[in-house]
């Protein structure tokens, strides 16, 4: 089992300590990260599949409280799968429409850059 410092954690997740310290702190992690004898936070990597979800869930834009909620329901354990579904059920179409949406404007820069294309091949 992986036990990593908070630094190398960091490093290896992409985020910065503050960071994994504000997911523990603001209930968005599955449990409080392990402790050395002196202290310092030791990271499995349990916990890193876990702030790579968080990481994932962010990124994708959903908001902290229904992160938390999710971890919520995970910590809970056996019984709430259909709440969970719902909740990552409703985030994937935010995600698909956001998707819609960059792919529509991806579109419209691909047209524009075509014709600038198409002028500069005339004028070569």
């Amino acid at each position: 089992m992986t036990s990593l410092t908070i630094a190398e954690a960091a490093e290896k997740t992409g985020l910065t300590a503050h960071t994994l310290r504000y997911y523990e702190r603001d209930g968005l992690l599955l449990h409080a990260v392990d402790r050395a004898p002196s202290g310092h936070r030791r990271y499995t990597d349990a916990d890193l599949r876990w702030i790579e979800m968080v990481t994932r869930l962010r990124s994708t834009g959903m908001p902290i409280r229904d992160v938390r909620r999710y971890a919520e329901l995970v910590r809970t354990g056996d019984g709430n799968e259909a709440e969970r579904l719902a909740l990552l059920l409703a985030h994937r179409e935010v995600v698909e429409r956001q998707l819609a949406e960059v792919t529509s404007h991806l579109r419209a820069i691909d047209y524009k850059i075509a014709l600038y294309e198409g002028t500069l091949d005339k004028s070569a």
